[in-house]
């Protein structure tokens, strides 16, 4: 009896969060799991493919702290920080407008060392594109598609960096669906990627995130979110691991497309994470 009770509470989170996506025009997926005992389980859509927008950043960390712990650098080595990068198409360089950008404090900084473990807090926490082509440029885009398929994400595509435009207008893109960013989350917060104190760093910076108007919006102050958003013109994500005080834990990720008006979108997000919460919350 108490299994079929769960079965139909778990079918009546899923009308719940379907019938909140269908107010919003637009395409969305979701991944929503129970990490604890891993009994609850929702997709949406998790196959579909997104443009990544910046969930793509959370692979490039990887990677990096990867890298590290394979010995190729240390997280505390400086790199002098830079604005020229060289398109996927055909080698041409190109640079980023602050204005398109996060993290201003980064471009006052060209030409003057930080460390890559600054770096990839200013790529996770403000989301800064600066941080994150110089990421990629130290690791490459490939080794992270190369990790990412090693760990079973196999649709997640990190072929370049941002505002690369002459890749744009070819259709090259950095791609995902739910399911994957959902399996990358889950290893985190089992520690199951690169060592168990990389995956703990990694949560800290992620619970660093400055950009909390979707998942994190309408939960208590006290909830932690270790998250990444992205969005572009049309597309508003979020992916990350949530954690009540009672020890619960959660994955979700809400990606979109297609939307008429974002910052609908936001709201739907928020307000699809507030439902999820307070199932989580009164169980």
């Amino acid at each position: 009896m108490p299994q079929d009770v769960k079965h139909d509470s778990i079918n009546e989170l899923k009308k719940n969060i379907i019938s909140e996506l269908n107010k919003t025009e637009g395409n969305f997926a979701l991944v929503f799991f129970e990490l604890r005992h891993k009994g609850e389980y929702i997709s949406i859509n998790d196959k579909a493919n997104f443009h990544a927008a910046s969930t793509m950043k959370t692979p490039v960390m990887i990677e990096v702290f990867k890298q590290a712990h394979d010995g190729k650098f240390n997280l505390d080595d400086t790199i002098i920080v830079k604005n020229e990068f060289k398109s996927i198409v055909d080698g041409s360089l190109y640079s980023l407008n602050l204005s398109d950008d996060a993290g201003e404090n980064l471009y006052q900084s060209i030409g003057q060392p930080k460390t890559i473990r600054e770096l990839v807090y200013e790529m996770i926490t403000v989301s800064s594109n600066l941080a994150t082509n110089i990421l990629i440029d130290l690791v490459g885009a490939k080794n992270v598609m190369r990790t990412m398929k090693s760990i079973g994400a196999h649709n997640i595509q990190v072929l370049r960096g941002v505002e690369d435009l002459k890749a744009y207008d070819r259709g090259l893109n950095n791609t995902t669906d739910a399911y994957d960013l959902a399996l990358i989350y889950r290893k985190l917060a089992e520690g199951e990627i690169v060592s168990k104190n990389a995956c703990d760093e990694m949560i800290s910076i992620l619970m660093d995130q400055k950009l909390n108007n979707k998942i994190p919006a309408k939960l208590p102050l006290s909830i932690k979110v270790a998250h990444k958003t992205g969005s572009i013109s049309g597309v508003e994500h979020d992916s990350g691991i949530i954690f009540l005080p009672n020890g619960k834990k959660y994955v979700l990720v809400i990606l979109s497309k297609n939307l008429k008006d974002s910052q609908k979108g936001i709201e739907t997000i928020a307000n699809v994470s507030k439902i999820i919460y307070d199932y989580m919350a009164g169980q």
